[in-house]
């Protein structure tokens, strides 16, 4: 057997896709993307929006707005922008998953690709209309935007996301040089 065969045949095998990181990757964002959605359902069918409901007094209450814009109301008058953006972000990671091997990318962009497509849900199904949608925000705290649960995971995702770059862990489960 000569050197060439011999190195081939001790190399691991790598397929290009690693059909649990997709399916874990899946799970994470459909998991994310129902608790976005039956969240916003129980808010648009319970709480009166611009009211605040205390959930912990002075830290956390919940409270129903509408957001045509994007994280604090910037660029209300843009949401067919937004929209598009969130369209090529989910488009974007399903085209990434393909290259996952690693489950903290799996997790990483299940959380992103939920939340987006939580947002992304909102922006072409709810008033005032296709593609101008308004984003049900709902998670109040002191001094800050208020929020839902998609927005909290894509903050996440991103997180964990810049957390691997940092620690130079690529998608494919290696570390870079």
């Amino acid at each position: 057997m000569s050197d060439r065969t011999r190195d081939a045949a001790a190399a691991p095998v790598r397929r290009r896709t690693d059909r649990r990181c997709v399916f874990a990757s899946l799970t994470v964002a459909a998991a994310l993307y129902a608790a976005d959605q039956l969240a916003k359902l129980w808010v648009v069918h319970t709480l009166v929006p611009g009211r605040e409901y205390p959930v912990v007094p002075g830290l956390l209450w919940w409270e129903h707005i509408r957001n045509s814009g994007a994280a604090f109301s910037l660029g209300s008058g843009l949401t067919w922008v937004f929209t598009l953006v969130m369209a090529a972000v989910v488009v974007g990671i399903l085209w990434l998953l393909r290259r996952v091997r690693d489950p903290w990318w799996a997790v990483a962009l299940g959380l992103v690709l939920g939340g987006a497509g939580g947002n992304l849900t909102d922006r072409l199904l709810r008033d005032p209309g296709f593609g101008r949608g308004h984003v049900v925000d709902f998670i109040a705290v002191p001094h800050f935007a208020i929020f839902n649960v998609a927005d909290c995971g894509v903050v996440v995702g991103i997180a964990l996301v810049l957390l691997l770059l940092l620690t130079d862990r690529d998608m494919e489960g290696t570390r870079e040089s």
